[in-house]
């Protein structure tokens, strides 16, 4: 009799369980309308910032309304500058920079850095010398000549340039406003916004500096 009683004890919990109702903790949660929209906003937020970092500290676009650096940058140019091109080593003959304009600070300029702190920069005859030394210039399209919107190639110049200071020109020296002109005839050092590192478009121009 006792054993009958336990297979009938077994049998009854085998039936209460299979009709047993899961509780409301044993049922999967679903994802709140919350953490749902949450899920799309966070990415969105981040990529947002990422935007605002990179613009703001990183690198910056530019647009080249005038022909004054052709042809290493042509009228109508997008390029990309970099912000922190200068932050671990000092800015080079050569290179291609994004300063405010030193008479017209609201006004954005790329010019080509020609002359460096504490030397003398002469121009000749459409030549450029630096403390006496002829300055080869192959980034030079055409040759230095008069008869160019602004004409004074051939007048001679001469420029002592201040410390932490830079002495900038155009590319296309007949048609570019540049340090020869300027009443803030340098760029100091701490007013240059970045180095142009690249033009992407249009793509026909594209290339890196």
């Amino acid at each position: 009799m006792d054993n009958n009683q336990d297979f009938k004890v077994e049998d009854l919990e085998q039936e209460q369980g299979e009709n047993t109702v899961p509780s409301e903790e044993q049922e999967p949660k679903r994802p709140s309308a919350f953490r749902e929209i949450m899920s799309w906003v966070i990415p969105f937020v981040i990529a947002v910032v990422l935007v605002y970092v990179l613009k703001t500290y990183v690198i910056i676009n530019a647009n080249v309304p005038s022909g004054s650096m052709e042809n290493t940058i042509m009228t109508g140019d997008n390029l990309i500058g970099f912000r922190l091109a200068y932050q671990f080593s000092d800015p080079k003959r050569g290179d291609v920079i994004i300063f405010p304009a030193p008479d017209e600070p609201n006004e954005k300029y790329i010019k080509r850095i020609i002359g460096l702190p504490g030397e003398k920069l002469t121009i000749k005859e459409g030549k450029v010398y630096i403390n006496g030394e002829l300055l080869e210039e192959d980034y030079l399209s055409k040759e230095w000549l008069p008869g160019g919107d602004i004409n004074d190639g051939y007048t001679d110049l001469e420029f002592d340039i201040p410390e932490d200071s830079y002495f900038v020109m155009g590319d296309n020296r007949t048609n570019s406003h540049d340090a020869r002109f300027w009443n803030n005839t340098y760029v100091t050092r701490d007013k240059i916004i970045g180095k142009a590192i690249f033009i992407y478009w249009p793509f026909a121009d594209a290339k890196w500096f």
